[in-house]
This record gives structure tokens, C-alpha cells and sequence, in this order.
């Protein structure tokens, strides 16, 4: 389970803040989550909850932004949804896409007090 590891970064990140700009609690935690990234939100979930316990951000809200997943096709030139990353073209049925969209993992908003 990857999401272990990527909400231990996610407190190093808090931490590094902290030293920053220091502040005595996070409200709320914002990660956009690419729909092609290969993470699970509800893990993602629980693996913030085990990594926030006797931290700043204990009683932090989560909130996950799911980003679609886009790529562009080199058959058929089109930009098209993606569902998964193995999906072919929706237009042309073909296989060389381009990832436009979809894989990224960004912390967007610390809401700290």
C-alpha cells in the first residue's frame, strides 16, 4: 500500500511548512489525485488518518479532488478522457496516447491556524 509512503511525505511537507511559517494546527488538507496516478483515495484516506495522529494536523479534514484522466491520441489527433491508463482511444480504438492529465498527486491548500 504506496499510500503509506505518500502520506508520510505529505507530513514531511506539513513539518516543512511549519518550520516555514510556523503554525499550531492544520484545518484542512486539499491533494488533487489523478484518476491515471495508480492511488486510491479511501487508502489514501486512512493512510493520512494513521499519519496525522499526535500531529498538527490530527484533526484535519482530507479533501480529495479526483482529476480526470486525459491523453491525446497520435492516431487519430484527438484529446480524450481517460478512465484508466490501459484505455484505448474512445474515437479511434488505438493505443498511442499522450497522458495529458490525470497523474498528479498536489498538495493545492493547507488551511492552517
Amino acid at each position: 500500500m504506496h499510500e503509506m509512503a505518500l502520506c508520510q511525505g505529505l507530513m514531511t511537507l506539513i513539518d516543512d511548512q511549519r518550520r516555514r511559517d510556523p503554525f499550531t494546527a492544520v484545518r484542512r488538507v486539499q491533494l488533487a489525485v489523478g484518476a491515471l496516478g495508480h492511488v486510491d483515495p479511501r487508502a489514501l484516506e486512512f493512510a493520512f488518518s494513521v499519519h496525522a495522529r499526535d500531529t498538527v494536523a490530527e484533526d484535519a479534514t482530507l479533501e480529495i479532488i479526483e482529476v480526470p484522466g486525459s491523453a491525446w491520441c497520435m492516431n487519430c489527433g484527438e484529446r480524450v478522457q481517460l478512465a484508466a491508463r490501459a484505455d484505448a482511444c474512445p474515437q479511434c480504438e488505438g493505443h498511442q496516447l499522450i497522458v495529458q492529465q490525470g497523474e498528479e498527486l498536489k498538495l493545492t491548500e493547507l488551511e492552517v491556524i
